[in-house]
């Protein structure tokens, strides 16, 4: 056997198994990548669910506040009227 002969044994030997091997465990990470990808994304999905539920009760809830405070609004427009009202009713009286 000549030294080339060698190396190409040798490398069959012990190179390529541990090529192999490597290979065997870089393929079982990647599946495991794959897996915590999916995983991942399930729960950004289930995070931007629950912001938009948020975004829509906040929006919700600020109309109600908006709606109160004209209510509330209209409510001292009418007291401050029927103050003056009053007013002129004592006056006359």
């Amino acid at each position: 056997m000549g030294f080339i002969e060698e190396g190409r044994q040798l490398i069959q030997d012990f190179v390529t198994p541990e090529i192999r091997a490597i290979e065997a465990r870089l393929n079982a990470i990647e599946k495991q990548v794959a897996v915590l990808d999916s995983k991942t994304d399930k729960r950004a999905d289930q995070l931007d669910k629950r912001i938009d539920q948020l975004e829509t009760k906040i929006d919700r809830n600020q109309a109600q506040v908006l709606d109160t405070l004209h209510r509330m609004e209209n409510y001292t427009l009418v007291m401050e009227r029927l103050a003056r009202l009053e007013s002129k009713l004592q006056n006359v009286a």
